[in-house]
């Protein structure tokens, strides 16, 4: 198996990546990041809201990749849930260094993990609540996708590493 993984900087802790299903709420291409059997969560511990105990930038869980799927969380629709099949539990500091987006495609040999050395544990069932919506955003993601101008500008102003307000489009006609 390929060790090409995304490391995701993740204010959530690990209890909330469990009850969820995975890591969720990410900007990223889809249709690539599809192509990872991995994902690394890196913990950001200095985000106001930050969930876990971990040490500011080390990695905390490593996942195999089920399927990428609209993201559930309210007003993230736009954003992505990397859906996790089974884990491991790591402590590995300072794999996350100081990137600019919160989302790095890579291998597991980059972020100095082994994983040959780690131990999954199957996925616990998603909270009861969140399964059915889950299902439903399942069945939606082979709906057409639609590009809005504030989709494109989002997409855009993440690769390029600036804000929204920052992209102009013209549509001439």
């Amino acid at each position: 198996m390929s060790d090409k993984a995304i490391a995701v900087f993740t204010f959530k802790s690990r209890e909330y990546i469990l009850a969820t299903g995975g890591t969720n709420s990410w900007a990223l291409n889809r249709p690539h990041a599809r192509t990872f059997p991995w994902v690394v969560c890196c913990r950001n511990a200095n985000h106001a809201a930050a969930e876990g105990t971990e040490p500011h930038g080390s990695a905390f869980l490593v996942g195999r990749v089920e399927d990428i799927i609209p993201s559930p969380e309210p007003g993230w629709e736009h954003r992505w849930l990397i859906k996790i099949s089974e884990y491991a539990e790591v402590a590995v500091p300072q794999v996350w260094q100081g990137w600019r987006n919160p989302v790095r495609y890579t291998t597991l040999e980059d972020l100095g993990i082994d994983p040959s050395s780690l131990t999954f544990k199957p996925m616990p069932a998603p909270a009861e609540a969140a399964v059915a919506e889950i299902e439903e955003i399942e069945q939606a993601q082979d709906a057409p996708f639609t590009l809005t101008i504030a989709r494109a500008k989002e997409g855009l102003a993440n690769a390029f590493g600036v804000t929204t307000e920052a992209v102009e489009i013209t549509i001439r006609g």
